[in-house]
């Protein structure tokens, strides 16, 4: 014989104590670690209140083939030199040279964003020329859009001199970004959209290595070639030019950005809601488990099963009797509707039990 689930409701049970026992004690400690600790924990790992925050961004980098190379050919001062800026070409008078240049830039990852610039220079020199030091500055248009639009003309300097001439220079390195100040998290950010020298002046001054070096380093985002490593190669052939080889690679850059004040709090909240959640986890449960074992003891205290017991309670004693006698009247209808004898009499048997404790007669 199959049996069925005729009714079913769920059961509240509730632990009392008074102020003074171990139970309240233990229930204060499970509350102070599962809200203050976490508070605490929180505030204490710079995870709370942050007020600035970094996030990783490839730039779009490209070279604007502005170029401008200055190498010493004595060590009495005698240089040549020769620029992409025709003003300061006119005059350089007898020590421009005219060099071989060739330019190229690779996307390495395929990710539509270029990762290398390979700059070759072939500069020719007389028969009692020699090379003694190389100053070469090339500028990029340098662009970042994952928070603020930032839009900006940027540098890259190489410098390396010897006591020995020498007939080729290799260096290698990586352009990346400096900040003085956090970049915005939003909006445009194009204040050092402008040209780092300035091409359509007729001074000697505004091509000046030093003056545009003094004017870049003022800025409050610039670019540099880090970690730049030369090779000097010495033995250059009477008659043959000097070579200046360079690669410099477009990095993965780590930007550093303020938080605004709604940032703030929403990341708190996230980081205290985290931290609490796996708290409640774990106090909740241990609660629950010295509660059910008894560990801290409680004293029990029984409710009322008598009608009698139960209207003395007050008005809230009410719905509580007649929601009993309408669970009663509903269980004893199913009962009564089932074709078994041994079932019905067993639950006539419980409706007498349950009719004498309520002090309910039951209809034969």
């Amino acid at each position: 014989m199959a049996f069925y689930e005729v009714y079913s409701h769920p059961v509240l049970v509730r632990y009392r104590s008074s102020v003074c026992t171990k139970a309240t004690l233990f229930l204060v400690v499970v509350l102070c670690l599962t809200y203050i600790a976490p508070l605490l924990v929180a505030y204490r790992s710079q995870g709370f209140w942050i007020k600035r925050n970094i996030y990783e961004e490839q730039p779009v980098v490209r070279f604007q083939y502005q170029t401008l190379v200055v190498a010493a050919t004595s060590l009495q001062g005698d240089y040549v030199a020769w620029s992409t800026f025709p003003h300061l070409n006119n005059m350089l008078g007898s020590n421009l040279r005219i060099p071989a240049v060739s330019v190229r830039e690779e996307d390495q990852n395929q990710d539509g964003k270029l990762d290398l610039l390979t700059f070759q220079l072939q500069l020719p020199l007389k028969a009692d020329e020699q090379v003694y030091s190389v100053q070469l500055l090339l500028t990029f248009s340098y662009q970042l859009f994952r928070m603020s639009t930032v839009v900006m003309q940027s540098l890259a300097f190489v410098q390396h001199s010897s006591p020995v001439p020498g007939a080729k220079l290799f260096i290698s390195g990586d352009l990346r970004l400096q900040q003085r100040t956090p970049l915005p998290h939003w909006g445009l950010y194009n204040i050092y959209n402008v040209s780092v020298i300035d091409g359509s002046s007729p001074f000697a001054s505004a091509y000046d290595l030093t003056n545009v070096m003094r004017s870049y380093q003022e800025r409050n985002l610039t670019t540099v070639l880090s970690s730049p490593t030369p090779v000097w190669t010495v033995g250059r052939a009477a008659g043959s030019p000097f070579e200046l080889y360079t690669e410099i690679r477009y990095p993965l850059e780590i930007i550093r950005y303020p938080f605004n004040k709604n940032n703030e709090g929403i990341e708190s909240l996230e980081t205290f809601y985290h931290i609490v959640t796996k708290s409640l986890h774990i106090f909740i449960s241990d609660d629950e488990f010295d509660t059910t074992n008894n560990i801290c003891p409680r004293r029990n205290i029984p409710l009322p099963t008598d009608t009698h017991q139960l209207m003395l309670g007050g008005p809230r004693a009410f719905p509580l009797v007649r929601r009993e006698i309408k669970s009663l009247s509903k269980f004893r209808r199913c009962i009564l509707d089932q074709e078994e004898d041994l079932l019905v009499k067993d639950a006539s048997k419980d409706l007498a039990y349950v009719g004498q404790v309520l002090r309910w007669p039951q209809n034969p």
